[in-house]
Formats: C-alpha cells, structure tokens, sequence
C-alpha cells in the first residue's frame, strides 16, 4: 500500500486540527453520554494507515469499537473551534502537542493515560514520547513518523568542487565563501513562507544556548527572550544574510509552491535546510538528480563555544492522540485500551515503514535494513533515537499569537529591517500572552 507523503503544510494542517480545538459537527463528537469512542483526523497523509489500524481494532474488539470519521482540511476547520471546550471533542483529539496540548491539560480537556498506556510508551523513543508529557503526567501519544529537520547538500556538486559538508558554523561560513566565489547560491530558501526561517534559528539558538533556552520561552519565564543565545543566532542570521548565504530572491520564493527545493535539485543552489518531509519530493520530482546519488544530508553544525548537543535535532518528532476528558468512561477505556494495544503495533509500523516514513519506536532496525532507502531511512531513524532533544517547531509549540508574532519578527531580522536586540525586546513582550 502507498500512501500519500506528509509535507509540513499537511502536518501544520494536522496541528491546526487540534490547537482550534475540534467542534461538534453532527455525530462523531464523543459526550458523557455516548458509550462508543470516536475518532477524528484529516483526509491524506496518514489517513489509510489510520483506517487499517481502526478496521483491524474494531474487528477484533467488537465491544470496543472505535468511530473514525475523516475531513478535508478546509471542511474540517469549518467544524472546529468549539467541540473541546463544550464537551463534544471526540474521544481521541488528534493534535501536535506544543501549547494545544498545554492548554489542553490547563483546561481539563484531556486525560492522563499513563497507567493506561504503558506497553504502547515503554516501546517509544523517549525524545519523542517527551512532547506528550505536560508537568510529569503523559496526556498524549504518538501517532506516526518522526519529521525532523534536514541539512541536505548536493552531493554531486560537493564533490566536483572538492568541498566538504559543513561541521561546525565556521565551516558553514567558509563554505558560503567558496560557493559565492564559484558563482553558486549557497542555500535555497523559501524567506516569503517565513516558516523555513524558522529553522535557522531554531537550530542555531539550540547549538547555542541548548534545549532549555526555549523551554523557558515554553514555560513563560519572564524576559525568557533575552538568553543570549537568542541575539547571537539572531546576529549570525544576519551575518550569513549579509554575506549572501541564500539564493537571490529568497524573500519572494515560497514553500507552497516548492521553489526552494525545486532550486536545489536543479543545481542552482548547492544547499538546504529542510524537513525530512522533502525527501519525497527529491525522489519523485528530481528522478535523474535522486538516482544519480546527488542527495547527501547531515546534522546541523556544531557552534563553537555552544552549551547545546550536536546530535540534538529540531522539527515535528510526531502527531499525537489525547483522549477527551468529556467523554463517557466506557469510552476512554475503549480509546485508551486502542492506544496501548493497537497504536504502533507491528502491522502499523510497517504500513509508515511502507509509505517512507520512519515511527518513532525503539528497536525497529531490521525491519528499515529490508527497504529500498534504508540508508537514509535508518539514518533518520538512528538520529532520533540518538538525539538527546527533539525540540517541536517554535511556531507550533507556542500559542498561537506568541507563533504569529516569532514569524513576523524573524522575517523582519532576515529583511534587516529589525535587530537582533529588537527582536528579542518584541518577543519579551508577547511573554504570558
């Protein structure tokens, strides 16, 4: 079976589904009431993988069956917004964790199942299962692939040039150089999405200041902003914008329309920092630049001096299930019982496996030796497995006005039409907001 790949635009969708809080939406919804569990989640991406797994569940559980019901996006957000908090949330909330799921727990709209699901987490890759976890108690769980975030270099290029990828940001920065000199545009960006922005500083500023200078952004620590970490990857975004470290025209090329990688694969630029989720793309799309082995990837470089773990990685670690709080008891037991049991259980793995998607559970090494691109699947399953933080994407760990306002300021900073200082004064003042 193949199923349709997962771009971040389809995961953001995801994301959307459950920080706008699911609405009612004539049937589907779970209430005190209602003794069968339901389910909720979008047409596409996974959509095939979640279907198996509920068709088998409801075949062999007849007293605990489960109800999905799948939207398209757009007809799905027309249903959203009210259901969580009015107690008509499906039994099983599908979201991306980050702040949906904080503010999930503050409001009582979801259980605690770690009693409850203790088989299904015991076998989870701990850095993953960690996005599930609000103030020591697991109120999520995954639900499919590991998406993290990418240094992909043209392997082909490298070696006519007689380079080397980057390990550290003075290399970064020695390499921006020597391709300038060459006439080569260093990295394709897509600046007027604003989110692939993101990924610089969120890589810089973990290299820089590790993993718990945004976790006290996360956690609302006043002046959180103001790590210094923060101002020096700001500055060395700005110093690799000045040194003309992207693609001319970055500001105007979008992700949507799949430009930035696009400018890739066709050579005129020779890097990219992107999600795992392009390697689809670079398959499907670039055939002749795929099969003539020209797609290399590495971690993102080591900062000299930095407190953060180079094996540390950014991105979306997964989806995740809650389990509503309003529906009846009958009905989390059922959903619960589904998670534990059902959810990543071998036939699931292997449907993700097949459609080039990597799950985040532990000891799945032989089963990616036996696929087609198991070099570079089993890379970027050892890389999670491997990486002492797998840190959710800013924008959606955040709320939603805090998210806005990170993406906006950012794009100022890239525009030089903001400083690092004033970015960082901007984003102090959406704290608590």
């Amino acid at each position: 079976m193949k199923l349709a790949p997962i771009t971040r635009r389809s995961a953001i969708a995801f994301a959307v589904v459950g920080a706008l809080s699911l609405s009612a939406c004539g049937g589907g919804g779970g209430s005190a009431e209602s003794k069968t569990a339901s389910a909720w989640a979008l047409t596409g991406g996974d959509e095939q993988t979640f279907r198996g797994s509920f068709d088998e569940w409801n075949q062999a559980n007849p007293s605990q069956k489960i109800d999905p019901q799948f939207f398209a996006n757009d007809a799905f957000k027309e249903k959203v917004r009210s259901s969580v908090g009015s107690g008509n949330a499906p039994t099983l909330i599908y979201s991306w964790a980050g702040g949906t799921l904080t503010d999930y727990v503050k409001n009582k709209n979801v259980v605690d199942i770690a009693d409850k699901t203790k088989e299904l987490t015991s076998r989870l890759i701990p850095s993953v299962a960690a996005n599930g976890v609000v103030d020591g108690k697991t109120y999520a769980v995954p639900n499919n692939s590991m998406q993290s975030v990418v240094l992909w270099y043209n392997k082909g290029l490298f070696e006519k040039e007689g380079l080397q990828p980057p390990r550290t940001w003075d290399d970064l920065m020695g390499l921006v150089s020597k391709l300038n000199d060459k006439g080569i545009a260093p990295f394709a960006l897509a600046g007027a999405s604003k989110w692939p922005e993101l990924m610089w500083l969120e890589y810089l500023a973990d290299r820089i200041g590790g993993p718990e200078a945004f976790k006290a952004v996360v956690d609302g620590k006043k002046d959180a902003w103001s790590d210094p970490a923060f101002k020096e990857s700001l500055e060395k975004i700005q110093d690799l914008v000045k040194a003309n470290g992207f693609m001319k025209g970055y500001e105007s090329t979008t992700a949507d329309a799949t430009a930035d990688i696009a400018a890739f694969y066709t050579g005129k630029t020779a890097m990219i920092l992107q999600g795992s989720w392009v390697y689809p793309n670079f398959k499907n799309d670039a055939k002749d630049f795929f099969t003539a082995g020209n797609v290399g990837y590495v971690n993102f470089p080591a900062v000299s001096g930095g407190k953060g773990n180079p094996a540390n990685i950014v991105g979306n670690p997964a989806n995740f299930w809650s389990v509503s709080a309003s529906s009846s008891t009958e009905a989390q037991d059922a959903a619960a019982s589904y998670l534990n049991k059902a959810v990543l259980d071998d036939a699931y793995v292997d449907r993700l496996l097949k459609g080039g998607a990597v799950p985040p559970i532990k000891g799945i090494e032989d089963k990616i030796a036996k696929l087609d691109d198991a070099g570079y699947l089993g890379w970027v399953y050892k890389r999670a497995v491997d990486a002492p933080s797998f840190q959710l994407s800013w924008d959606q760990a955040l709320p939603a006005s805090q998210a806005q306002a990170l993406l906006t300021n950012l794009d100022q900073v890239f525009l030089n039409q903001m400083t690092p200082q004033g970015f960082v004064d901007a984003m102090n003042a959406t704290l608590g907001s």
